[in-house]
């Protein structure tokens, strides 16, 4: 099978003021393929068109927001929401969103990834109780500790109570952009994310994307790191949330999780590769995800596993 194997940014961009400098430490690593992640400042920007054009290496993907909006210095996934409500974050929201679709465009993605919004609370937000009380328990019984089970289900119905305007909100948002995204040729991969009142919940995805009007440029992105936590907390079950995902699967960022940190070294945590790998599929975009305070090792190590993982696919 063929892949687009990739490095993610958000591993060495925040230690780079040059954008060439970063690029080129990623393909002197045996990278073809980068994925610009969340990090990239503005002030980078120059130095990686400058990279591109040399072809060092090719762009597999972008994250939303990339480049950042002017001023921010730091990853800012999250720093609008398409769920929000007030007027002028959401406008501020679709402003940034097609400044990064037009950026896809430029640097050759093909694809975009994208978060979703959440669903706020004012006071006592449901899920930091379930939080609490599956971090005490040594192990959790997901199946037979009724008080957890309790407790989860009051905390679904809670967010199936408080999240209607604001999933309405999402999904005009993702439709305010698909003509755009068609425009550019990028597809938009929508990912499952690791905090509990994040949009969408992740057994509404299939609805989801099955559900939009406009062109079909919405797919499923998939994090092994952020559906493993949430398996610990007995919110899903990993290998499920992949099967009911499978037809709209356009890739995956792989990290893996060791004592509770994501972003780990691939093969060095919890995580079931073994289980991940029957779900990759031709063209998918395969992006190693990896936490900056991982060294240079430990990118190669995780390299490759990958390689590894896929080599008889």
């Amino acid at each position: 099978m063929d892949f687009i194997v990739s490095l993610s940014s958000c591993w060495n961009s925040s230690r780079h003021n040059d954008g060439y400098e970063m690029i080129r430490e990623i393909a002197d690593l045996g990278f073809s393929h980068v994925e610009l992640s969340h990090g990239i400042r503005m002030s980078l920007v120059p130095g990686i068109l400058k990279a591109l054009g040399e072809n060092i290496v090719q762009v597999s993907s972008i994250h939303n927001f990339c480049p950042l909006p002017p001023g921010i210095t730091h990853a800012a996934p999250n720093l609008y929401m398409p769920s929000a409500l007030k007027k002028r974050e959401h406008s501020q929201w679709y402003r940034y969103t097609c400044r990064s679709l037009d950026f896809a465009q430029q640097v050759g993605a093909g694809l975009m990834v994208i978060h979703l919004g959440s669903v706020p609370f004012f006071l006592m937000n449901p899920t930091r109780q379930l939080s609490r009380y599956a971090r005490k328990q040594n192990p959790l019984d997901v199946d037979e500790d009724e008080r957890f089970l309790k407790i989860r289900e009051r905390m679904f119905a809670k967010l199936r109570k408080q999240m209607g305007p604001y999933w309405e909100k999402v999904k005009s948002s993702l439709e305010s952009i698909l003509v755009l995204a068609e425009q550019n040729g990028v597809i938009l991969g929508c990912e499952n994310r690791e905090r509990l009142d994040e949009l969408p919940l992740d057994e509404d995805y299939p609805s989801f994307l099955d559900g939009l009007s406009g062109p079909k440029m919405a797919k499923y992105w998939h994090d092994t790191g952020h559906a493993h936590l949430k398996e610990r907390f007995g919110v899903l079950w990993h290998e499920d949330l992949l099967e009911k995902n499978v037809k709209n699967l356009a890739g995956f960022h792989l990290h893996d999780v060791k004592k509770g940190k994501d972003h780990q070294t691939l093969g060095t945590g919890d995580i079931d590769f073994n289980m991940i790998r029957r779900f990759f599929q031709p063209g998918q975009r395969l992006i190693i995800e990896l936490s900056p305070r991982l060294k240079k090792e430990d990118v190669l190590e995780s390299r490759e596993f990958l390689e590894d993982l896929v080599k008889d696919l």
